[in-house]
C-alpha cells in the first residue's frame, strides 16, 4: 500500500488529510511537527510528503524540506507543500519549482489535493523506471 506522511501542526488539519488519504486507499503516517531527523523519513519510508511551511510562528517546514532535498535517502521523496503562508511560498516559487514541489494554497479543494497526490506519485514512479532503465548495463550486440 502506497504510504504517504503527512507533516503539520493543526490537529484538525491532520485528521482530515487522514480521512481524504485514506478513503482514497493510501495508508498515512501523520505528524504534529517538523521533522529534524531524516532518519525517521527514511524508517517511515513515505512515497510522497504533504508538508506545511509554517509551524506555529517559524517557517520549520521550508527548513525540513531543505533538509530532505539535501539529504540523499530523502531527497527524492515527492513533496506537497500545503499552506495557508502564500507570501512565503511566493518567496520561494523558484525554488519549489526547480525542486519539483507542488503547491497546494489552504483552503483547498479536495479534488485538487487528491490530484495532486496522484501527480506527484505518477512522477516519483515514472523516475524509478528511468533510473532503474538508466542503471542497467547494456545488451551485448549481436556478432556480425
Amino acid at each position: 500500500m502506497t504510504r504517504i506522511m503527512v507533516v503539520n501542526d493543526t490537529q484538525e488539519i491532520l485528521s482530515l488529510f487522514r480521512d481524504i488519504l485514506t478513503d482514497e486507499g493510501y495508508e498515512v503516517a501523520l505528524y504534529s511537527s517538523a521533522i529534524h531527523d531524516m532518519e525517521e523519513i527514511e524508517r517511515v519510508r513515505p512515497q510522497l510528503i504533504i508538508l506545511d511551511f509554517v509551524f506555529g510562528h517559524e517557517n520549520l517546514g521550508f527548513q525540513m524540506l531543505q533538509k530532505m532535498k539535501m539529504h540523499r535517502g530523502t531527497a527524492r521523496i515527492p513533496i506537497i507543500v500545503c499552506t495557508a503562508a502564500l507570501q512565503a511560498v511566493r518567496e520561494m516559487e523558484g525554488y519549489l519549482q526547480s525542486k519539483g514541489v507542488q503547491v497546494i494554497l489552504k483552503p483547498f479543494d479536495v479534488d485538487d489535493l487528491v490530484e495532486a497526490v496522484r501527480r506527484g506519485l505518477t512522477t516519483a514512479a515514472y523516475e524509478a523506471q528511468v533510473d532503474h532503465a538508466d542503471a542497467e548495463p547494456p545488451a551485448d550486440e549481436p556478432s556480425t
